[in-house]
């Protein structure tokens, strides 16, 4: 049943604002909600154009990005798509950096799901609470690796709710399937448990089997909850992040984005570029420059590549090298 009055109103889903025509005005309880004028979509993302563009600072920009999919998502999308390399840069990498920085400063509205620590034991009751049934894709993170900024907690948030936007503007995922959810298990990071704006929990991070149980039930009850949706692991620390995915591959419908995302990406350049310059993958030798997540899931695939190419396992792994 579509909500009425000030609820529709405050759906973002479903809100368009002073686009909303006067038949559904009419039918949706909107008259007398809205300004008289019927001002339609096209008009409305000139203004925000005209506002993004006059801010001072990326981060502003984000603001008013984020501000504006809290209450108008497809007003939202219409910005991001029309404008996709002027905007990717804002509500993404690099300015969702310095946004997971600032979450709990700049924090408005809550979205996406939180479940911590102290929700061991009850998680599949906490995911009841989602309003939508038909979620298809989770994207997860615990914060202890955001980007190259390192343990940033419920900070981390920023990271999911940015790459689902993505999903949708660059795939054309419905907003309506997509959950961004953070697993706040405390953080290391004392900048974040001196300051009284931060949103998450202040305790050290959870470690051991007391994390892994928390881990388990979260992958059960959310594919039970959600049985036809893909959960995708984002920025998870390294010690956790291989070992996760060796534990749940085989079991759930899975992936790490660090590990397998990036790591597909980056052999298809390669593989791109090799038919321009010519030579073979094998014939490659590659110099990493860290050896996180990525760069270890990357090295990984191109030698899983180099074997299928004719090397040995041993021969393929000779040819990749890290620097710290």
């Amino acid at each position: 049943m579509t909500p009425h009055g000030p609820d529709l109103l405050h759906d973002p889903l479903l809100n368009h604002g002073t686009a909303h025509t006067r038949e559904e005005r009419e039918r949706h309880g909107l008259r007398g909600l809205l300004p008289h004028q019927v001002i339609p979509q096209e008009v409305q993302e000139a203004r925000v154009l005209e506002n993004v563009r006059a801010a001072a600072t990326d981060l502003s920009r984000y603001t008013i990005l984020t501000n504006l999919q809290d209450r108008n998502e497809s007003l939202f999308y219409r910005v991001v798509t029309d404008h996709v390399e002027e905007m990717m840069p804002i509500i993404y990498t690099p300015t969702v950096g310095q946004a997971c920085l600032k979450f709990s400063h700049i924090f408005r509205r809550a979205r996406g799901m939180y479940i911590t620590a102290e929700d061991r034991g009850s998680v599949a009751e906490l995911l009841a609470n989602w309003p939508r049934e038909d979620v298809r894709v989770i994207v997860v993170t615990d914060g202890e690796r955001i980007l190259g900024l390192g343990d940033l907690g419920a900070n981390g948030m920023g990271i999911p709710i940015g790459k689902l936007s993505l999903y949708t503007a660059c795939a054309g995922i419905d907003p309506a399937t997509t959950l961004p959810i953070t697993i706040d298990v405390g953080t290391n990071n004392q900048d974040l448990v001196d300051d009284p704006f931060y949103v998450g929990m202040k305790e050290p991070r959870l470690r051991g089997e007391a994390y892994d149980a928390l881990l388990d039930e979260f992958m059960e009850a959310v594919t039970t909850r959600f049985p036809r949706a893909l959960v995708q692991f984002e920025d998870f620390g390294n010690a956790n992040a291989f070992r996760l995915l060796r534990r749940y591959r085989d079991r759930y419908c899975t992936f790490n984005d660090d590990i397998q995302g990036t790591a597909s990406v980056a052999l298809a350049g390669v593989l791109s570029a090799l038919r321009v310059t010519g030579g073979t993958l094998a014939d490659q030798r590659f110099l990493f420059h860290g050896a996180g997540g990525a760069g270890l899931g990357i090295a990984t695939l191109i030698a899983a590549a180099m074997v299928e190419e004719g090397l040995t396992t041993a021969e393929a792994r000779s040819r990749c090298w890290f620097v710290d």
